[in-house]
């Protein structure tokens, strides 16, 4: 069953032609990022999958509750982490014994336990985007679309979101379309990586990883992340200038 159908796909933004011939499928369960250059429609893919924009012409089907995480956390300040993950749930008429049952478990499986009623300001930045996570999976979606979720986080913090959504992903088994300009994040997480070209995009090269997940940070520096990165990024050569081709190493021990 494919859960995200990108059908030949045109959006335009007057004289701009942002995406043509989209064409893609996710299948349920399946992370699929795409990654492509500064301006090349990754977001406007992202955007018309979850209903904020339309397309101008072509189909896109999206089958199953959605939730997006942005790369922004957007939390209210004047609410605590657990009303912040509840609050969607109780404005649809949820009780609040269940909301706040289900967001506790939630936030301890994201190791924010502790932190219930601390406030966003007094949270790091990567516990803010667990919280974002945790509010995304409350309402138990079938699909998530993550837009750059870690790119304002640093190296070592993005390295632990990567990690922590691959173990939410092995106990939820969402459907994910994930944006990145990090090849190296993308062949961390992903069952496939999808290249985009420069503006109007289109997709040009699409990447099965076959390692099997959830993974560790073994998977970081090996032979065959190593082989899966130089592959692709040399697939990609006239238009990964603006993409990061970053290939991760893994921390060393302490």
């Amino acid at each position: 069953m494919n859960r995200i159908v990108f059908d030949w796909l045109r959006k335009s933004y007057g004289e701009t032609l942002a995406l043509d011939a989209f064409d893609l499928q996710v299948a349920a369960g399946e992370i699929v990022s795409i990654v492509g250059p500064s301006g090349c429609g990754k977001t406007t893919a992202l955007n018309l999958a979850a209903g904020f924009e339309t397309p101008t012409s072509g189909r896109v089907d999206v089958n199953g509750r959605t939730a997006v995480v942005f790369q922004q956390p957007a939390l209210f300040p004047w609410l605590s982490v657990l009303d912040n993950v509840t609050l969607g749930m109780r404005c649809r008429g949820v009780p609040r014994n269940f909301c706040d049952t289900r967001a506790r478990a939630l936030l301890h499986d994201v190791d924010l336990g502790e932190f219930l009623q601390h406030y966003p300001y007094q949270l790091s930045g990567g516990m803010q985007q667990r919280v974002q996570i945790a509010r995304a999976l409350v309402s138990e979606p079938e699909i998530l679309l993550m837009d750059e979720p870690f790119g304002s986080l640093d190296y070592q913090t993005r390295l632990l979101m990567q990690k922590l959504l691959l173990r939410l992903w092995s106990r939820f088994k969402p459907t994910i379309l994930f944006v990145t300009h990090d090849v190296g994040e993308a062949i961390f997480i992903s069952d496939r990586v999808v290249a985009m070209s420069r503006r109007p995009g289109k997709i040009m090269r699409e990447c099965a990883i076959r390692a099997s997940k959830p993974r560790g940070y073994d998977f970081l520096g090996s032979p065959e992340y190593t082989a899966y990165a130089t592959e692709f990024i040399h697939a990609v050569q006239s238009q990964v200038e603006d993409i990061e081709p970053h290939v991760a190493v893994a921390p060393a021990a302490s």
